[in-house]
Parts: structure tokens; C-alpha cells; sequence
């Protein structure tokens, strides 16, 4: 008798996870399976003499059904901050304590010790990234410390470069693209000449955030596969796009359309971060699935409700710094002639909108695609999205709320 047919992922409790409604599952289902024959051969393996031994699954057997996923779980406890008034969003159980601990610790002795990443007057700064409380919130299936610690190095580089070459320390938008361009090279590498490989090599410890990148990319290399390296590296280039194209606009002091923002903050956003939540997790999801318009289309819309979150939560920090920046309640505020706070409650919606297509369509891709690995790729993205919201609320040291309510 064959196995019953797996359901869709039930995100642990907690982080807490939607009901997903059930009303979109055919539109975004049709997307993953047209062509239908581009899923059954994905599933099916490679065809022919001499393959065989190919196959990631042989189907003499019925499939079983996949294992549930046990996700580490602490008590529930009041978190710190409030929530962004009528901000959709699931609340997660405060993060393990002793590897909160534990990941900050090591990666404040890989910023100091192993990259010299920031000067001493810059400390504070560092701590109060609260960085570790970050990385366990949105990686609770990450089997060791030692896969949480290559999720960490990344986001820290990501964030040094984003603060030395684009915003608060130093950064500036006039030659960002050769910065950005020689700094992709610490994760791309360079394939040249024997005269030109040494000052290249060289280069990679110039500044800061190259030797960020270089190093938080040599670990990751160590776990990741050839395809999951090629795929946050392609991540990586979309965000460096996205950084080019607001240091464009800030250059002409141009204020972009509503939707043009939108479109620049799929790029710059913070989907390196989830494409490698399988890595983290310490399995693969193999990538023909990755590679799926309906995946792609999930993780994209992850990608974007997050950084909206970004934009609401860092808003009065933003508005506080020098010259003027680009979020979205202060685009819409801007291109819609509306108040600031008429902006900031429109791009709650814009986000919660995301949020309810990004559920629907992840409950679509499970259903439609009941393997292993997508399952659990979908559920540790959701899972991501839940935890950077609770870093983003929880972190008082950088972030308050403006008064609009």
C-alpha cells in the first residue's frame, strides 16, 4: 500500500507559523509544475544508460514520507521592544541562551583576532549588533554552533561592507562600484595570469571588509556545496546590484517611484541570508529545486517583506543620520504627496501584503513539491523571516519606534 502523501511543513511552536490559506495552493502550484515534465524529471533523476547509480531517490520503492523536523525549543518569554503597530508577524521563543552566548563569543574573536575588523572605539557598536541573538533566532535547526558560526561571519561581513564602502562609516556612493566590484572578488575569485594572482591575492587583506568576505567565504566553503556556493554568490552579486543602483539615485538625488524602490530593494535586501538557511541546517536542497520559478518566487518574496521590516524598525535611526535616506515609508510619503505618517502606515501594508503572499505561496510549493528538502527548505525560510523580525523588534539598542500611533 503506497505511503500517504506528506503534508505541507508545520513550522515548529515556536517560532510560531501561519495558517497558510489554501485558496492560492492551484495559481502558485501551476507555476512550479508548468512544465509539469520539468518536475518529473527533476524527481524522477537522470535517464539513459550508465546512470543508475544517479538517481537521489530510486522509486522501485515507494517513497516514505519525510521525518518530521525537530527543532530546538526554549520556554516563551516576554521579548524585548514592541512590535510595529499592526505589523504582521509571528512571535519566536527567545533564542537558546547558551548559544546565543556561545556564537557571540566566537565571533567577536574572529572579528578581532582573525580579521581585524573594527577599531576599539567601534566596540560598542559590535555588541550592540547583538549578532549571535540574530543568527540562533533564524537558524534553530542549525545542528552545531559550527554551522551557525557560517551563517555569522557572513552577515558580519555583509554588514561591514555595507557600513565602510555604502553608509555609517565612511562609505560614500562615489566609486562604490569599484569598491564593491574588487571586494565580490573575495567570493568570486579572480582566475588570471601568474603575474597578476599575487597583488590580487594581496589585495584581499587591504581593508576591512575584504578581509571579511574572504575569510567568512573560505569558511563556508568548507560546508557549503559547489551549487549552494555558486548560489550565494549569485545572491551576492544581486545584492551588490542593488547597492549600485541607491548610490546611483543618491548621487542625482533622485527619489525613485514607489514601485522602482521596490524593485531596488529586491536586490539589496537580505536574501543571502535565507538561500543559505539549507547549509546552516547542514543538508541540501538540490539545485534544479532551488533553481524552480515557485522556489525563486518564494524566496524573493522573503526577501522583500524582511527588508521592509528593515525599513520600518531602522526608520528614526535613518532619519537621525546625516543627509537623507532612502526607506520606503519615506519614498511612498514622498511620490504619494502624503504625510510621513500617512507613508509609514502605507508601507505596513505594503509589507503585510508580502507577508500573506509569501505564506500562500511557500503552503503552494510544499504541496505541490512533497520532497524532503523542499519541505524543509520552505519551513527554514519562514522560519528566518520569523527571527529576523524578533531581532529587528528585540533590538532596542539600535532601533525605536517613531510616534505615530
Amino acid at each position: 500500500m503506497p505511503a500517504p502523501e506528506p503534508s505541507p511543513p508545520q513550522p515548529p511552536q515556536p517560532p510560531q507559523s501561519p495558517q497558510l490559506p489554501q485558496s492560492s495552493l492551484p495559481a502558485a502550484a501551476s507555476r512550479f509544475e508548468a512544465p509539469s515534465t520539468v518536475l518529473e524529471r527533476i524527481l524522477r533523476g537522470p535517464s539513459g544508460l550508465g546512470t543508475a547509480s544517479l538517481h537521489l531517490v530510486r522509486r522501485e520503492e515507494p517513497p516514505e514520507p519525510p521525518e518530521p523536523l525537530e527543532l530546538p525549543t526554549a520556554p516563551a518569554a516576554p521579548a524585548e521592544g514592541n512590535p510595529v503597530p499592526g505589523l504582521y508577524h509571528h512571535p519566536v521563543a527567545e533564542p537558546d541562551p547558551v548559544r546565543v552566548e556561545e556564537v557571540g563569543r566566537r565571533i567577536k574573536a574572529w572579528a578581532l583576532d582573525e580579521v581585524d575588523l573594527y577599531p576599539e572605539d567601534w566596540e560598542d557598536q559590535f555588541d550592540g549588533f547583538s549578532v549571535g541573538r540574530y543568527m540562533v533566532a533564524c537558524h534553530p535547526d542549525a545542528p552545531t554552533v559550527d554551522h551557525l558560526m557560517l551563517a555569522t561571519r557572513l552577515m558580519v561581513a555583509e554588514n561591514a561592507v555595507d557600513d565602510c564602502y555604502c553608509e555609517d562609516h565612511g562609505g560614500s556612493p562615489i566609486g562604490l562600484g569599484g569598491r564593491l566590484l574588487l571586494a565580490h572578488t573575495a567570493l568570486d575569485p579572480l582566475h588570471t595570469t601568474k603575474e597578476y594572482q599575487p597583488p590580487w591575492a594581496e589585495s584581499l587583506h587591504s581593508d576591512a571588509p575584504r578581509r571579511a568576505y574572504r575569510s567568512a567565504m573560505e569558511y563556508f566553503l568548507q560546508a557549503a556545496t559547489a551549487s549552494q556556493a555558486d548560489r550565494f554568490r549569485h545572491d551576492m552579486a544581486r545584492l551588490h546590484l542593488g547597492y549600485l543602483a541607491e548610490a546611483a539615485w543618491a548621487q542625482t538625488d533622485h527619489v525613485p517611484e514607489v514601485w522602482e524602490y521596490l524593485a531596488m530593494r529586491q536586490f539589496n535586501n537580505f536574501r543571502p541570508c535565507p538561500t543559505i538557511t539549507d547549509t546552516v541546517g547542514g543538508y541540501e536542497l538540490p539545485a534544479d529545486l532551488h533553481a524552480q520559478p515557485a522556489m525563486q518566487r518564494v524566496i524573493a518574496l522573503a526577501g522583500n517583506a524582511t527588508t521592509i521590516v528593515n525599513d520600518l524598525y531602522s526608520y528614526t535611526k535613518e532619519l537621525a543620520s546625516p543627509g537623507r535616506h532612502l526607506n520606503l515609508p519615506v519614498v511612498i510619503a514622498e511620490r504619494e504627496g502624503i504625510s510621513d505618517r500617512e507613508g509609514y502606515l502605507k508601507a505596513v501594508e505594503v509589507h503585510n501584503e508580502l507577508m500573506h503572499d509569501f505564506e500562500a505561496e511557500a503552503a503552494a510549493l510544499a504541496a505541490a513539491c512533497p520532497v524532503p528538502s523542499v519541505q524543509r527548505f520552505v519551513r527554514g525560510v519562514a522560519v528566518w523571516v520569523d527571527g529576523n523580525h524578533y531581532w529587528h523588534q528585540t533590538n532596542t539598542y539600535r532601533y525605536s519606534l517613531p510616534d505615530f500611533w
